[in-house]
């Protein structure tokens, strides 16, 4: 297992939103969920399409609520690694792992420029992650994305829809910590079609206000 012994670990530079409670990010997604957020990780963990064996990316990975019931999904024969740019959400994803004794690589990183060679990833998730970034930052992480995936890889991403409800809207964003949602997961398929992905589609199904975009590297 990875040997991660950081406790003075910086921040990474981003000009997303950065996260610093991390021992307290759990519960405030639990509020989001309103008690299901197991449900909504294994809803996210199905749209992704895991199998066994395959290689993941999850990015913007918080304390790991989808990063470890995937490495759960896909077992010991498949590498998984996380990255979030908060040093506080790091250690606590490190540390639920362990106690779990799953192989996980735990690092500080960010989207828009992702510490991994061309072509390392079966699959990419990015969980309540998008809606922090400005456009510009989608733009280049995406990019980065796409280079990090293999040929036919996969892209799944969750997160908040554009509402209709004024108390939902404004209740997402004061518990999201947003001035207010410009953005919704709606948006992406246009990005990501300009950024080379295929088959750019958001889904049908979703989980209250949260929704998902699943998208393909293509082949040739």
């Amino acid at each position: 297992m990875n040997d991660h012994k950081h406790s003075h670990e910086s921040p990474a530079k981003t000009k997303g939103f950065l996260i610093r409670w991390g021992a307290l990010y759990d519960t405030v997604v639990n509020l989001l969920t309103l008690g299901q957020t197991k449900r909504l990780r294994t809803m996210t963990i199905d749209q992704a399409m895991l199998k066994p064996g395959e290689q993941l990316l999850d990015v913007g990975c918080g304390t790991g609520g989808v990063t470890i019931p995937a490495k759960e999904r896909i077992g010991k024969d498949g590498p998984v690694a996380g990255i979030d740019p908060s040093p506080e959400m790091i250690a606590v994803a490190r540390k639920k792992a362990e106690r779990a004794g799953l192989d996980i690589d735990f690092r500080i990183g960010v989207i828009e420029s992702l510490p991994y060679p061309d072509a390392s990833f079966d699959v990419v998730t990015s969980s309540l992650m998008m809606h922090h970034l400005p456009y510009d930052v989608q733009q280049k992480g995406l990019a980065e994305v796409y280079r990090v995936l293999k040929p036919g890889g996969r892209l799944l991403i969750a997160d908040a829809m554009r509402s209709t409800n004024f108390l939902m809207k404004r209740l997402f964003a004061f518990l999201a910590r947003h001035h207010g949602l410009k953005f919704g997961v709606e948006d992406l398929p246009a990005t990501l079609k300009s950024a080379g992905f295929s088959h750019a589609t958001h889904l049908d199904k979703h989980f209250f206000m949260i929704g998902f975009v699943h998208a393909i590297k293509p082949t040739d």
